[in-house]
């Protein structure tokens, strides 16, 4: 048997803490799984596990790779099982867990043409920019905006968002264009409620703390009171490229901003994956947004 067969022996053991339970899992003998174990022990140079009568248990060296070894046992699963859902028709409801910003002006309209392409399949759309537990909310998946930090979710990368600084051409002709970071002291700024980092804007040459007499705990909040014109906001491109392109919203100080990459992803318990519905829209996402559909042509990257 191949190294991920030992690897799936040892794991096996480790979780049911007996040999003959784990064999009987795995359809092996209790002589036939220990020796797969003993194999990866020699070739790892280590022990891994303290066998007795009774029990099995882990040395330290077997706890710290039974962690590893069981994420890339998921991994090898998930892939193959991704692989194999594409025979099978999605079909069915699809619940995704999804941020405003995004959900609103990115997702529901591309949704149109991925029930064009799957007639048998439902969604149901859960909108909230704070992080919910994916697993005890139920939902299928989630697109994500910014770390995941997770451990319990597959993490698929859909794209990449870039920051941006706005305001509305109301509030320029009122209070005039900032030319330089230190001029925000002086301006309305819309910051996020509770999110104390996003509220520190960087720039080359360090950050400008910025406050204004509002703010908003939703990034779709943030952007209707920039439309609104009551100060600058900074928000993903995702969010406002239309606004920027129709006008309204200007980008500013846009030869000083540094602004940082803003991790997309898709994110499910591990296990949904078999289900064809949810490799497929996976799938749609990534090929439609992989590119950045909404990056506007001049923007500044960051780099």
């Amino acid at each position: 048997m191949d190294s991920a067969g030992e690897m799936a022996a040892f794991v096996e053991a480790a979780k049911r803490a007996s040999f003959s339970d784990a064999a009987r899992a795995l359809k092996l003998t209790p002589s036939a799984l220990s020796k797969l174990v003993s194999r990866l022990e020699a070739r790892l140079g280590v022990r891994l596990m303290q066998r007795t009568t009774r029990r099995v248990t882990l040395t330290p060296e077997g706890e710290a790779f039974f962690g590893r070894a069981q994420r890339i046992l998921d991994d090898i699963r998930e892939a193959e099982n991704e692989a194999a859902s594409f025979r099978e028709r999605p079909r069915g409801l699809l619940r995704v867990n999804v941020g405003n910003s995004f959900g609103i002006q990115q997702l529901a309209p591309a949704l149109p043409a991925f029930l064009k392409l799957y007639p048998d399949m439902k969604i149901e759309l859960a909108f909230a920019d704070a992080h919910v537990d994916l697993i005890a909310s139920g939902a299928d998946l989630a697109v994500r905006i910014g770390p995941v930090g997770d451990d319990r979710l597959v993490v698929r990368p859909i794209a990449q968002g870039r920051r941006m600084i706005c305001a509305a051409p109301a509030y320029l002709a009122r209070r005039g264009m900032p030319k330089r970071p230190e001029d925000l002291r002086q301006h309305d700024c819309i910051v996020m409620a509770g999110m104390a980092s996003l509220n520190r804007w960087p720039f080359r040459g360090g950050t400008v703390a910025v406050a204004g007499p509002i703010a908003s705990d939703s990034a779709s909040g943030v952007r209707e009171l920039g439309l609104c014109g009551l100060g600058l906001i900074r928000l993903s491109d995702f969010a406002i490229a239309g606004d920027v392109r129709d006008g309204r919203l200007v980008p500013v100080l846009e030869d000083w901003h540094t602004s940082e990459s803003v991790p997309i992803s898709a994110i499910y318990p591990a296990g949904r994956h078999r289900a064809p519905k949810t490799a497929a829209f996976v799938a749609f996402l990534q090929q439609r947004f992989g590119h950045r559909p909404w990056r506007l042509d001049g923007t500044k990257d960051g780099k």
